[in-house]
């Protein structure tokens, strides 16, 4: 027979994590929101924002795309292409342009061969088949009570890990991405004052929701080894 309980764990574990990541996204949305309503005074686009900090760089040979959805922002290295959404592509607001400049700046770490971009890049192909295999293999030992499941759950854990660590390569590479894009506007004083300050919040906000992801993982990965180490 088996026996139903409360996990302890997912209040130690989880659901901090969640409430933090909860928090984040709020800020997040908060934020874009209020400076979505403020024009940037020199009336640039996020696609004109994006060109601007890619000249300014040196940065030849990108293409600015149009793509639809809110905050669905990237950048694509396979095809060397800067997706911006509806709600940046064509806004002249303050977070627009911050979000563009910061697609931007990972274009340019693509270009100049930014090293943490490389390890997160390496990292890649790793973490896919860690977090499409890994969550299958955890659920298969927790199934299987015997030897096989033990071993089924470690390389699960193991897999996870992959992810885990594409998840802690990726601060550095987002945090320098804005760095990148406010360096920009203080050096041509591209905005200047309260509009930096709003695209400055903007940017921080979105970098913190990567930290909460970080720290997600960590956690939930720290739960999966006290769990495996608890039923071994």
């Amino acid at each position: 027979m088996i026996r139903y309980g409360f996990d302890w764990t997912y209040l130690v574990f989880i659901l901090p994590c969640a409430i933090l990541s909860l928090v984040c996204q709020i800020k997040v949305q908060s934020n874009f929101s209020k400076y979505s309503q403020i024009p940037n005074s020199r009336r640039m686009t996020g696609a004109q924002a994006a060109e601007y900090v890619l000249r300014h760089n040196g940065v030849t040979g990108v293409v600015i795309e149009h793509v639809a959805g809110n905050l669905t922002d990237h950048f694509d290295p396979r095809t060397n292409v800067i997706r911006l959404s509806d709600s940046v592509y064509g806004s002249a607001s303050v977070a627009a342009i911050g979000v563009a400049a910061h697609e931007a700046g990972h274009a340019v770490q693509h270009a100049n061969g930014y090293i943490p971009n490389k390890i997160r890049s390496a990292i890649l192909p790793v973490a896919n088949i860690g977090s499409k295999l890994s969550w299958i293999l955890i659920i298969l030992g927790f199934i299987f009570y015997a030897r096989i499941g033990t071993i089924l759950l470690n390389i699960g854990i193991i897999l996870f890990s992959a992810s885990v660590l594409f998840t802690v390569a990726t601060l550095p590479v987002e945090f320098d991405a804005s760095r990148r894009a406010l360096r920009c506007f203080r050096e041509t004083n591209l905005i200047v004052g309260e509009e930096y300050n709003g695209a400055k919040k903007v940017l921080q906000a979105a970098a913190m929701t990567y930290v909460a992801s970080a720290i997600t993982a960590i956690m939930q990965l720290l739960r999966l080894i006290f769990i495996s180490r608890r039923r071994n």
